[in-house]
């Protein structure tokens, strides 16, 4: 303890004039709270200090109404003490320290600096820690909100914090009387669609289905009521929801409750003295999650309350008689791939849209193009509007069995779920293929007859580019803005070494400025580059189709005589590696930013693997080919050796290995076999880069542990995982989030690539708490055997310096 918190801590015990008294807000260092003492919110609402629950004698820190009887506790520290010896001070740096005899029972982490700080209660239930002389009234150094136990109160958010990964959720209380942490939580689980989850553990309880831009799918009488107004926020930082008081005269709170499993909404009833329940979750057995099993509907109104999709059946009917509907139910004619364009879509009105674990979102386009693209790929099982607004809007489509869905009487959205042609009516279903077909032939014919006689001024195409050199290309190509040679000049100051930020196969990479001020990255084909222009074309078709927040954005080309250039984003925060390896810049990097650069490169690999117009295989997926922007955000870049896969392929092989060593997955630097896979096994090598603060090669210490793998292997094996933390982040983590991404890493590292999780499950992982497969021996494993490396055949080309990456300002 520093001289200052201990003179204060003695102080509150010997002096009774520096206590707090209880007509106060606020108190500053000088001032602490012990047994007894009490802030109350200006507004006389809320009042904190120490309580103890009905028939417990331990004393607990909390925030509760200041007016209602029977005491009504709406946030607690979660610490238990024994007696009423115990301490609250601010220490100097904005702290909340609990002190009890002598020791530090629970405090607050440290998440900004303070030079003056002062603790107060708000009367909307916060209790803040900010800086006196801050004049911004939402400016604060801590705030309870951020940290809901059992109650929701108004203007509080329940959700997620996208930059920092922060979660707000509900937590259950043990028992009435005691409020430590309970079995159940209401939080979002953070799916492409994202919902609200009553989870016991790692149990679904229910759920209330995704927003649909009105209300939840699941709550379709959450209507506008003179309570409190509802607000669901979604956007680039966060994504929570939020309600307000309508009435200041009306008291509602949101509560999770473990002794009934329910999450309610009260209102105090001022002339009766007693919280009435408002509205209830579940309401009826058709709340709880999964009752009637995949592809079968729950109708509270019927003779049972479950009941098959039309033109499904009961999967097991002897146990769907006995009214065991777990087992859900099955197509009357399963679905037959070879043909796609045969199967139509059924249309299934007034539902709650199913569970959205696998899920696809695209805000961008309308239903017909999202009938088109759920059509097209054999996976997908439904589709609709994502915000049904006005005439509908956006795109989500489900991949997998359609779970816990719920039949309304007039209310719920239209689901479109796919179906043989021979359950729709063939004639109807191949009427709209032809049309379909002689639409998609007029389209094309048209854009080849303009495109076959355009140069569009001031654009140019990939086809463009490949014909000055003399390649060919393919009219399909995309357009990009075209830069005059002279304005590259002018960004780059004549192309000036003090510029030059990277250097490959291809050519240089220079640092420019736009007149605009816009900042940008310059990659110049060398003219004499061999090796480069392969993976320069490659890079330029790819890229210029891909768009996506965790992809590097290609902004426009230059084609003028001999000089061929790509224009991209400049990243102010340089590439990945320079940020992990470096031990200065290491340190700046906390976890919630470490495990938001993990998902934000997760999203970008399932995007081009999965939610992409083309599947495309990185190949050289490393810390170096990672930039990160000014928000610490990260884009996968380097498309040079990647690799384009048709809707049906898998996998391919190679007597070109390309890529860098300690990245490569095991079967495609032995044999030349690359599949998703392969970039499974390179972000698994990531992951544990970013945790570890430790290159994948290069890698030594006391135990002889010849690489990165290895070392997290042994560790793993012996219970020691714990171990290969990077310091810098020990202070700022939850050691079983980074726990369960060193076993989520260590899933995408084994030696097989059929045991490796796809990208769309290990996004799952990363984003929720369900239960995780034990993983087998990974790739490269060298049971410690110094100096031995493994063998690999062909011929293999390390690309390593081949990169746009090391964009770093000088």
């Amino acid at each position: 303890m520093d001289i200052l918190s201990l003179l204060i801590f003695v102080a509150c015990i010997l002096i009774p004039s520096l206590k707090v008294s209880t007509a106060i807000d606020t108190i500053h260092l000088s001032q602490c709270i012990s047994d007894g003492m009490t802030l109350v919110s200006q507004g006389g609402k809320f009042e904190f200090g120490f309580f103890s629950p009905n028939h417990s004698n331990k004393h607990y820190l909390g925030i509760w109404y200041k007016n209602i009887i029977p005491q009504t506790v709406v946030w607690v520290a979660e610490r238990a003490i024994n007696d009423s010896l115990a301490i609250l001070t601010v220490n100097r740096t904005g702290n909340l320290v609990l002190r009890h005899h002598d020791n530090v029972v629970w405090h607050t982490p440290s998440e900004k600096q303070a030079q003056n700080p002062v603790v107060q209660l708000l009367d909307s239930g916060n209790l803040v820690v900010r800086e006196e002389s801050e004049t911004d009234p939402e400016a604060y150094l801590w705030q309870s909100f951020d940290y809901p136990s059992d109650t929701a109160l108004p203007g509080m958010k329940l959700g997620w914090n996208l930059r920092t990964g922060r979660e707000w959720r509900m937590t259950s209380w043990k028992s009435p009387d005691d409020p430590s942490p309970g079995d159940f939580y209401w939080g979002m689980l953070l799916y492409n669609y994202p919902e609200f989850y009553l989870m016991k553990g790692k149990e679904k309880i229910l759920r209330i289905g995704p927003w649909n831009g009105l209300h939840f799918s699941g709550i379709p009488d959450q209507k506008p009521n003179p309570v409190y107004a509802y607000h669901y926020i979604s956007n680039k930082d966060e994504i929570y929801y939020t309600y307000s008081q309508e009435n200041d005269g009306v008291i509602s709170r949101l509560e999770i409750n473990q002794t009934s499993s329910t999450i309610s909404r009260y209102v105090w009833m001022e002339d009766k003295q007693f919280w009435k329940v408002y509205k209830s979750r579940p309401r009826d057995n058709c709340d709880y999650y999964g009752m009637c099993g995949a592809y079968g509907t729950c109708v509270i109104t019927g003779s049972q309350f479950c009941q098959c999709l039309e033109k499904f059946s009961p999967k097991s009917p002897k146990a769907w008689n006995k009214a065991d509907w777990s087992q859900g139910c099955v197509r009357n004619k399963p679905l037959n791939c070879t043909n796609k364009l045969r199967d139509g879509f059924m249309k299934v009105k007034g539902v709650k849209l199913p569970d959205t674990t696998h899920t696809w979102v695209d805000e961008t386009i309308g239903l017909e193009e999202c009938r088109v693209r759920c059509l097209n790929n054999c996976s997908c099982m439904a589709y609709t509007n994502s915000d049904i607004r006005g005439e509908g809007s956006g795109c989500v489509m489900w991949f997998g069995d359609l779970n816990d869905i719920r039949q309304f009487d007039g209310e719920g959205q239209d689901l479109y779920i796919r179906m043989d042609a021979s359950e729709l009516g063939e004639q109807r279903h191949y009427k709209e293929v032809l049309i379909l077909v002689y639409t998609t032939i007029a389209i094309i014919l048209g854009m080849l007859l303009v495109g076959c006689f355009r140069i569009y001024v001031g654009r140019c195409t990939i086809t463009d580019i490949l014909r000055n050199q003399n390649r060919g290309g393919s009219e399909d190509d995309q357009d990009l803005p075209l830069v005059d040679l002279s304005t590259i000049v002018t960004a780059t100051d004549n192309f000036s070494i003090n510029n030059k930020i990277g250097e490959g196969g291809f050519g240089l990479v220079y640092k420019g400025r736009l007149v605009s001020g816009q900042e940008i990255a310059v990659k110049r084909l060398s003219r004499t580059s061999g090796q480069g222009m392969r993976e320069f074309k490659n890079e330029v078709k790819l890229i210029a189709k891909l768009q996506h927040r965790n992809l590097v954005k290609l902004l426009a080309c230059c084609v003028q005589q001999q000089d061929i250039m790509l224009v991209y984003e400049y990243m102010t925060n340089r590439s990945l590696d320079r940020l992990i390896f470096d031990d200065t810049e290491a340190k700046l990097l906390d976890w919630p930013k470490r495990f938001n650069i993990i998902c934000g490169i997760a999203r970008g690999l399932l995007y081009l693997h999965q939610d992409s117009r083309l599947r495309i295989i990185h190949r050289d997926l490393k810390a170096s080919n990672v930039l990160i922007d000014d928000q610490l955000n990260p884009k996968i870049s380097d498309f040079g050796i990647a690799r384009i896969f048709g809707g049906d392929e898998t996998e391919g092989s190679t007597q070109r290995v390309v890529g860098t060593y300690g990245y490569m997955a095991p079967e495609y630097a032995a044999d030349g076999i690359f599949s998703v896979k392969s970039d499974v096994f390179s972000f698994g090598i990531l992951m544990l880069e970013i945790i570890s603060g430790k290159r994948s090669r290069g890698f030594y210490i006391e135990n002889h542990s010849p690489n990165l793998v290895t070392h997290a292997w042994s560790l793993w094996k012996k219970g020691r995982a714990i171990e290969m933390i990077d310091s810098n982040i020990e202070d700022s983590c939850a050691l079983s989030d980074v726990l369960r991404c060193i076993h989520v890493s260590l899933l995408c590292v084994q030696q097989h690539a059929e045991d490796r999780p796809a990208m769309p499950s290990v996004v799952l992982m990363l984003g929720s708490e369900s239960e995780l497969a034990e993983p087998k021996e990974p790739g490269f494993y060298l049971n410690n055997d110094v100096g031995a490396t493994p063998a690999i055949s062909g011929d293999i080309i390390s690309i390593n310096e081949l990169t746009i990456t090391s964009l770093e300002a000088r």
